[in-house]
């Protein structure tokens, strides 16, 4: 599958030179110490591999989970889908480049003078992902403080800031500050969102946009699925494409000897108010089941952006116009429900659903994040509304035991400052996607932006911690948070979760976050 955005591994050349050096003795570390036991593991499932076929998803994330991720190109390439910035072509270079001398050649001429090695390519950020670590024991909590909680008392980060490390491995938390403090999270939210999604669903689901003939009447309605990754653009890069949909649309009426048609569209898969509670804002679209290129009113696809005012009607539009250009005449699209009796002329269908995970957590993409969060609703049986939301998501969480104390999910994306989760929360979401025994949660860790390489951290860590830290970044005026893992110095595998709120100099509060993370990846902390 081709995901769109794609940003070719080369983009990412600029930053391997500067962070080699830094990663190279922790994976030389972890890759020694975890040999053994791949090499066991390897031995133990060859009888097996005969007998797979066709493998899903949580399949290959499965088997990713016990071999160890950063350990071997066929592991990482295995683990499903490239990401929406190309983070893991980034980790297969790299896992490719290990088994031969020099990395790769930046362009050295056939027959030109020898020059130095080259730099090697950068490292993989998911060592010790499977949960399953032979490295060192875990760093001591007392050096963890000590390192940690200095940092932690930088003004910028306001009066009361919290923090819980765990190590990934065991479970056990190594060090804390008011863990349990429910505060406003601000996008690092989406993680919980992409948990409980991904729980309820699987990893493998998809969304489904169709068009439906009503017998008799020759009305097509155009039926939303709730699927914020549809796109009218030419290059749909992978995505459902609703130009694909009038192309089948157009094909299955022809057959039908069908040249005019009356166009309606159904957003009723959606309950309650489409505005979210922040109003009209460039960082969302109105909701709504049906909408192409996330309304929005330009080309970009990540960031915030003027949006049409219903998004429905404007995808409808569009189809409408496609139909047209393909030999079929429809009138100007207006609301309806499909029956039951409806036909389905054509249907398109997202990526897994740990594509769009992985695209709503490496963009903090807030549609999807609603989007995510009402079809959890409805996959719980529950009202597709921000309410019914909020309480699949709670529910969802429960079940798979994890701390909910205090934790208050008003919406899927974090844009509603009544939003309260813990750093306890975090870590243990953070943990439990990591665990062996739930492979279909770990979209949620391999979608989280790597550290001066993808998505909202792109720019962050160019001196610290790059490459090392997987982190889910979290930003609302007064409130700044930081939540994903990190692969200290002896290559075990962490999960943090730092949160500030009351914040009064944003650029500050992100500087000290980004601080103590990077402490946290270059701690050795014995």
């Amino acid at each position: 599958m081709v995901v769109p955005e794609l940003r070719p591994w080369r983009a990412a050349r600029p930053h391997v030179v500067r962070i080699a050096d830094a990663v190279r003795p922790r994976l030389a570390r972890a890759a020694a110490a975890a040999k053994p036991r791949i090499a066991r593991l390897a031995q133990a499932r060859k009888p097996q591999v005969a007998r797979v076929t066709r493998p899903k998803t949580w399949q290959y994330a499965a088997g990713a989970a016990t071999a160890g991720l950063a350990l071997a190109a066929g592991v990482v390439t295995a683990t499903g889908p490239w990401d929406s910035s190309g983070q893991r072509t980034a980790e297969r270079d790299r896992a490719a480049a290990l088994g031969r001398a020099g990395g790769t050649d930046h362009g050295r001429a056939p027959g030109a003078p020898a020059q130095p090695r080259p730099a090697p390519s950068a490292g993989p950020v998911l060592t010790g992902l499977g949960g399953i670590s032979t490295v060192k024991s875990a760093p001591d909590g007392k050096a963890l403080a000590q390192a940690l909680t200095p940092l932690l008392k930088d003004p910028a980060l306001g009066t009361r800031p919290a923090a819980s490390v765990v190590d990934v491995t065991t479970g056990r938390r190594l060090y804390g500050t008011d863990p349990d403090a429910a505060l406003t999270p601000a996008s690092t939210t989406k993680i919980a969102t992409a948990v409980a999604a991904l729980s309820a669903m699987g990893a493998d689901h998809r969304l489904t946009t169709r068009a439906a003939l009503e017998p008799d009447t020759e009305e097509v309605v155009l039926v939303g699925g709730g699927d914020p990754t549809l796109t009218a653009r030419k290059a749909a890069g992978g995505w459902a494409s609703l130009r694909v949909l009038a192309d089948k649309t157009a094909a299955a009426l022809a057959q039908r000897g069908v040249r005019e048609v009356t166009l309606s569209y159904d957003t009723t898969l959606y309950a309650g108010t489409e505005m979210h509670p922040i109003g009209v804002n460039p960082n969302l679209a109105p909701l709504s089941p049906l909408m192409a290129d996330e309304g929005r009113t330009n080309d970009s696809t990540s960031g915030p952006a003027d949006r049409v005012e219903d998004p429905a009607a404007d995808a409808a539009h569009r189809f409408g116009d496609l139909l047209k250009s393909r030999g079929i005449k429809a009138t100007a699209p207006g609301p309806s429900k499909a029956t039951t009796r409806a036909k389905t002329l054509a249907a398109v269908s997202s990526p897994p659903l740990s594509a769009l995970v992985e695209r709503m957590l490496t963009d903090s993409d807030n549609d999807i994040a609603e989007a995510l969060a009402r079809q959890t609703a409805l996959a719980s049986g529950d009202r597709a509304d921000f309410a019914g939301a909020g309480r699949a998501i709670g529910a969802r969480l429960r079940k798979l035991g994890l701390p909910l104390d205090g934790s208050s999910f008003k919406d899927g994306s974090g844009l509603d400052r009544g939003d309260r989760l813990t750093p306890a929360l975090l870590t243990a979401l953070l943990t439990k996607a990591a665990d062996p025994a739930h492979p279909e949660l770990r979209p949620a860790l391999t979608g989280l932006p790597v550290a001066g390489f993808t998505g909202t951290l792109t720019t962050r860590y160019t001196d610290g911690a790059a490459g090392a830290v997987r982190a889910k970044t979290g930003t609302l005026t007064g409130v700044n948070t930081l939540a994903g893992t990190v692969v200290d110095q002896d290559g075990r595998l962490l999960a943090f979760a730092f949160m500030a709120n009351n914040t009064t100099n944003p650029s500050e509060a992100q500087k000290a976050l980004d601080r103590a993370a990077t402490t946290l990846s270059n701690c050795g902390c014995r």
